[in-house]
């Protein structure tokens, strides 16, 4: 027996904000990237990468929102929702290999620090600051929908802190001529993305492999199954997720008796997944206790 509890809210809104967001982080993308390069700072550069890759990440997020809306079919029965895990893992391999470039550069400028004109860097970064604010806004209303809207806005919100720490950077070189915090600031940046893409990559591996997802604990639920009254054992319990709204289960139930009652002990195990863990789409087999082990069952747990 199944249980099913889908969303058919109207996604629109979150595409239309997605684009906005595009569009203001491309304009931001263009000013720093230009001026960087013109004045040598790496802080704006290395902060022009990282609105170019959340860019890149909008643009998966866009593409994952359309594609998760495709019906599931008899090839692809679960539907295309895990699509936005994939999108996530194949944006952080390529934004790694940008970080690493800008990384390398920050570290030779260590070494030999150019002349920044901290007047112009401080100018862009205030508009720089502006733009990812206005986004950060627009993906804030979205975010609460998925894990997908939520990982765009976070990264937009990371972009307006870094651009305030180009500021900051930005204040140090006018008022004390300190030319090395700008690869300094451009390091800890790099770095601050680096920490991000790993969670991002091993969310996005485990959610590839099945794995319990975050925030569940695997033998709570096993624990709170068993505890329902008519269960004597749970056993082949697997929990996953294909996509940041779609918890799913399957156990086999083992009832106390040889007349199971099944569809109390489901609508219990139903409200209990449900309501304590969001799973929302649980398939359950009630089994009599004479049943014994089950035989071709190679990934029974």
């Amino acid at each position: 027996m199944t249980s099913h509890h889908h969303d058919h809210n109207d996604r629109s809104p979150s595409l239309r904000n997605l684009v906005i967001a595009m569009a203001l982080n491309g304009g931001i993308v263009a000013v720093e990237l230009i001026t960087g390069l013109m004045i040598q700072s790496m802080a704006l550069v290395s902060d022009a990468v990282h609105n170019l890759s959340d860019i890149a990440h909008m643009l998966f997020s866009y593409w994952a929102e359309r594609v998760a809306r495709r019906p599931a079919n008899e090839r692809k029965t679960y539907g295309y929702r895990k699509v936005e895990f994939i999108a996530a893992f194949v944006n952080s391999i390529g934004l790694s290999v940008v970080i690493a470039f800008v990384f390398w550069e920050s570290l030779q400028r260590l070494a030999s620090p150019a002349e920044v004109p901290g007047w112009e860097m401080l100018c862009v970064a205030v508009v720089a600051l502006v733009g990812n604010g206005a986004a950060t806004w627009l993906l804030r209303s979205i975010s609460g929908r998925n894990l997908n809207l939520r990982s765009a806005w976070l990264h937009s919100l990371q972009d307006a802190l870094f651009s305030l720490a180009v500021i900051v950077g930005a204040l140090l070189i006018l008022l004390f001529g300190w030319r090395l915090v700008d690869p300094l600031i451009s390091l800890a940046i790099s770095i601050a993305i680096a920490g991000q893409i790993v969670g991002v990559v091993r969310r996005a591996v485990d959610s590839l492999l099945d794995a319990v997802p975050p925030g569940i604990d695997f033998a709570t639920v096993r624990d709170d199954l068993a505890a329902i009254p008519g269960v004597a054992e749970v056993n082949d319990l697997h929990i996953w997720q294909t996509g940041a709204d779609q918890r799913l289960l399957s156990a086999h139930l083992v009832s106390c008796g040889d007349s199971p009652g099944g569809e109390a002990i489901i609508r219990a195990a139903q409200e209990i997944l449900l309501t304590r863990y969001g799973i929302n789409h649980a398939t359950l087999q009630i089994l009599p206790l004479s049943a014994g082990k089950m035989d071709h069952c190679s990934h029974c747990n």
